[in-house]
């Protein structure tokens, strides 16, 4: 009896996360309440059907974008990009060595951080040769950091008076994952989205050559899980860019498949939410934990210092 009353509490979750009756902190709120105050058996199908409906609800947030802020704001936060991910991860490894986490646990987690969160982790996890509970432990990390820059980034973006381009580039080099991005960037602005996307995606594409390189220096054949979601983002930004312009009928759809995309997004929210159990919090342990805080408190301090100070900008 108890355990069919959480599977339907799970399954109204996910209904009402769709609906649009709640937005995306409600939905991750809501996803935390149920995860740590029940005992269920959903983690695998969450993460899974997360990890789906991520890349799904991306691509269709490209139908709402254009074309020109995606190239302008990629080719602008290329360098940034470039940097940070050099900076995070000579700064992560070191972490790790000072709090003794394990090589590969430390090294997820600082890729984790660097570039894009689980995909990163996903990708790189393979190469690595990582085991279930060390990519569960970077995984764990990364999404309890995650829960808390959804939540406290448009405070402090507010608090600031950053405006939605500074939110934005801010949000997509100092937050993992890029549901969270684009859930704080929704929460801030449609321009803060924009720019928050479209840079996160830019810097998600570091995962392709850091793949490679790392596979061929260890010798490693393992598959490589390439993030094609990311390139059907940009074919989306392209057909609502310029189709329009010949089937204007179209532009209706593409808002449709945009609207979609971020009901998609709410949704991940939720099932991301009921992924951080007590059980994962405890898998986390101390000193990863640590480094994972410590190396993301750095990154969102010094990155947003240097914003708010105008030295990075689009």
């Amino acid at each position: 009896m108890l355990e069919d009353m959480v599977r339907n509490l799970f399954y109204i979750g996910i209904i009402i996360s769709a609906s649009g009756l709640i937005g995306p902190p409600f939905a991750l709120a809501a996803g935390l309440a149920f995860g740590l105050t029940t005992v269920h058996h959903f983690h695998v199908e969450s993460r899974q059907l997360s990890k789906f409906l991520l890349q799904a609800a991306v691509v269709c947030l490209g139908f709402g974008m254009n074309l020109k802020e995606v190239v302008h704001a990629g080719r602008s936060g290329f360098m940034y990009t470039a940097i940070s991910i050099t900076f995070v991860l000579s700064l992560g490894i070191l972490l790790g060595r000072m709090l003794k986490v394990e090589k590969t646990q430390s090294l997820l987690i600082a890729i984790g951080t660097a570039i894009c969160g689980g995909s990163a982790i996903a990708a790189m996890g393979p190469v690595l040769d990582a085991g279930e509970e060390e990519m569960g432990v970077s995984l764990g990390t990364v999404f309890v950091l995650n829960s808390v820059a959804l939540l406290l980034f448009p405070l402090i973006g507010w608090y600031m008076h950053l405006t939605q381009t500074q939110f934005g580039l801010w949000a997509a080099l100092a937050i993992h994952d890029t549901s969270s991005v684009v859930g704080a960037g929704a929460k801030y602005g449609a321009t803060a989205l924009a720019v928050g996307t479209t840079v996160k995606l830019a810097r998600a594409l570091w995962i392709v050559p850091l793949a490679i390189a790392t596979a061929t220096l260890r010798k490693n054949k393992a598959k490589i899980y390439w993030p094609w979601f990311i390139l059907y983002f940009c074919a989306a930004a392209v057909l609502a860019s310029y189709v329009p312009h010949y089937l204007p009928q179209m532009a209706a759809v593409f808002a449709g498949l945009n609207r979609l995309g971020k009901s998609a997004l709410t949704v991940v929210l939720f099932l991301i939410g009921t992924g951080i159990t007590c059980t994962t919090l405890k898998e986390v342990g101390v000193r990863p934990l640590i480094q994972g805080v410590t190396l993301w408190i750095v990154v969102a301090g010094l990155s947003l210092w240097a914003i708010h100070l105008g030295w990075i900008a689009l």
